[in-house]
């Protein structure tokens, strides 16, 4: 009857999932609630469910099928992938895609193969230098190059990057969690969430990679390979910038003489990867677009929307260009002074102190995407918070804004779902401060292989 029983739950997820990966769009928000509603209430209770070894090679047999099957259908949850061909093909001509904007190529009628009208009115932001880093960029490249003449072909390719990444995810996470003598279901957190296998795999979002080198850094830490975690290190921040703020949380578990030898081989890798990508005009078009980042995008924010309020109260007009970098300043400070007062900071306490600065980023963010919470979902897998998985439920219900005529932010479902993510944060703190008062008889976690846990 058990055997029975997570057969029907897997028929349920990958059903639910299957469909709204190949039928699913960005406006038929109706038509994916219920089948997104069906996938994660079943991912819930597999959380609960799991109690054997057997079981949990099962659903991450699961989670790994269901990924392979997110590479044969067009992303249909995200657009960025048009500016991924786009840079893609300009670097196959010669063309370093930082050097101009998209809309000077169509206005200057400048004759290159795979750039066209169709394709450029297929991009987001034309009016933006691209902003993605060196192995993003390589991800690109290489899949155009593969396929030239077929942005299908080349978005099989860039998927297939992701689901190596992601099948490396699970396994490391594996190995981690028998490193620190945690439950090994608590990998099932990240790898069979419905989100993380819609938004990574299925939507081309690279930060199936930035999870990847950033997980191989710490697991690197653990076996004291300081060099080796500093230059997969250095890979997590050129797959996606955001890595840049752990890097305070290393001074005090390392120590200032190897946090210098750290730093110095992150800046040398980064410096090099990037070189090919920046000249004097494309270095000052990229910090153009990082800082037209903070200052003009805004999206299922939390507390820049409350600061918006104020000032349109206050001004009449939108203070955004002001109040993203004053956000930013206090994301930046708030994860400095928590670095400088950190008690015992140690390689086992590591993310749990990185949770805390994505998660201080992404509140004071003031762009808020489903994909970005693929970094507070994976190191919750090494914690006892459990927040990130409400997250992931909730965030979903953003999508709701592109089933209007014209798109619109609902903010009802932004204030839903942020205060009851913050109750969840709140409930997740209480627990851990009454744990860390109670007398620890396994300061290391749980026996190794363990399979149970009560928090999940």
């Amino acid at each position: 009857m058990e055997r029975t029983w997570h057969f029907l739950l897997a028929a349920t997820i990958s059903s639910s999932i299957i469909l709204l990966s190949y039928t699913g769009a960005q406006s038929a928000f109706w038509q994916m609630f219920p089948l997104y509603t069906a996938a994660f209430s079943t991912y819930v209770l597999v959380l609960k469910k799991v109690d054997t070894q057997q079981r949990l090679h099962f659903w991450l047999t699961i989670g790994v099928l269901l990924r392979f099957c997110q590479l044969f259908y067009f992303p249909n949850l995200s657009d960025d992938v048009y500016r991924f061909i786009w840079d893609g093909r300009l670097w196959l001509n010669g063309i370093n895609p930082l050097e101009q904007l998209p809309s000077y190529y169509i206005e200057q009628n400048v004759d290159i193969q795979g750039i066209n009208l169709e394709l450029y009115q297929q991009l987001n932001s034309p009016n933006y230098y691209t902003i993605y880093p060196p192995i993003a960029q390589l991800n690109f490249v290489t899949a155009c190059w593969l396929f030239p003449n077929s942005i299908m072909a080349s978005v099989f390719i860039m998927k297939l990057f992701l689901f190596i990444f992601e099948y490396g995810n699970i396994f490391i996470i594996l190995k981690l969690l028998k490193t620190w003598n945690l439950p090994s279901k608590n990998a099932l957190i990240y790898a069979l969430n419905p989100l993380i296998i819609l938004e990574i795999t299925g939507n081309l979002h690279f930060e199936g990679a930035m999870i990847f080198f950033l997980l191989l850094a710490i697991l690197a830490l653990t076996e004291e390979k300081w060099i080796v975690s500093a230059i997969f290190m250095a890979l997590s921040i050129c797959s996606k910038l955001l890595p840049i703020m752990f890097l305070p949380l290393l001074i005090k578990r390392l120590g200032w003489r190897k946090s210098i030898l750290y730093f110095s081989v992150v800046a040398v890798v980064v410096i090099s990867l990037f070189i090919p990508l920046f000249n004097k005009i494309a270095l000052q078009n990229f910090t153009t677009s990082l800082d037209l980042y903070f200052r003009k995008f805004e999206f299922n924010a939390s507390i820049y929307y409350i600061f918006r309020f104020v000032g349109f109260t206050l001004k009449g007009y939108n203070m955004i260009s002001s109040i993203g970098p004053i956000l930013a300043i206090c994301t930046l400070s708030s994860i400095l002074l928590f670095s400088y007062f950190e008690k015992k900071p140690n390689i086992n306490s590591l993310p749990i102190a990185m949770l805390f600065a994505i998660s201080i980023y992404l509140l004071f963010a003031t762009t808020v995407h489903p994909w970005y919470l693929a970094m507070p979902l994976v190191l919750c897998t090494f914690t006892s918070f459990r927040f990130p998985v409400v997250w992931s439920g909730l965030i979903f219900l953003t999508y709701i804004n592109y089933s209007y005529p014209t798109y619109k932010e609902n903010l009802w479902i932004v204030g839903i779902e942020y205060i009851i993510v913050i109750l969840f944060l709140l409930y997740d703190l209480f627990l851990f401060m009454k744990s860390e008062r109670l007398p620890q008889n396994h300061p290391k976690g749980n026996p190794p292989n363990q399979v149970i846990e009560n928090n999940s």
